[in-house]
């Protein structure tokens, strides 16, 4: 209960307060990518149950001459390259903590698709809602192995309680504001997880 009132105060008053932001950011946002200006997708919450996650979109949907969508890295245009990397892609998700299908602390949530390769360490992630950020993100992000994600994130799921929630997310702003992990070097964006056998 605590948990939850916390994410309904802090994420509440940060709509709030950064309401001109993202006004804003919408603005430019459909300016620079098009419409739609929010990028949403189902992902797995709590005990896997689905929900829509959005975000602002990063990436134009520029094709080929056979209609196929371009590679992501050609479709990351420099806007979109400065919302992931400062992280302001992730504001709308204010909005999924305020519905109650995400936490501003947990695991992040990943693809559906993602859910038949877990093994049972790996599916404990989902004992929890999702979060905005969580404790791989600030311990390495994008910069480390799945293996190494899932066994922070449940390692989170073990140890968590409100100190430690407050500690992670005094941690993100230092992350955020030093731009650490956002993707993997040499990537535009994170690799697939490719089940059990990922190193």
């Amino acid at each position: 209960m605590i948990k939850r009132s916390l994410d309904v105060v802090v994420a509440g008053g940060a709509l709030l307060v950064l309401s001109p932001l993202l006004l804003a950011l919408a603005a430019l946002v459909r300016v620079k990518l098009g419409a739609p200006v929010l990028f949403r997708q189902t992902r797995p919450g709590l005990h896997g149950k689905p929900f829509e996650m959005m975000k602002f979109r990063t990436m134009t949907d520029a094709r080929d001459g056979n209609g196929e969508l371009l590679p992501d890295a050609e479709r990351l245009v420099p806007f979109g390259r400065f919302l992931r990397d400062s992280s302001l892609d992730e504001l709308p998700e204010l909005i999924n903590v305020l519905r109650g299908d995400m936490s501003l602390v947990g695991p992040r949530p990943l693809l559906m698709s993602y859910l038949p390769l877990y093994n049972a360490h790996q599916r404990r992630r989902h004992e929890v809602r999702p979060g905005v950020t969580g404790w791989a993100q600030v311990n390495g992000r994008n910069n480390i192995t799945w293996q190494e994600k899932f066994d922070l994130d449940v390692w989170y799921v073990d140890h968590r309680s409100l100190w430690l929630d407050l500690r992670i997310l005094a941690r993100t702003v230092g992350a955020v504001l030093k731009r650490d992990g956002v993707a993997k070097d040499g990537h535009a964006t994170t690799d697939y997880f490719q089940g059990n056998d990922e190193p």
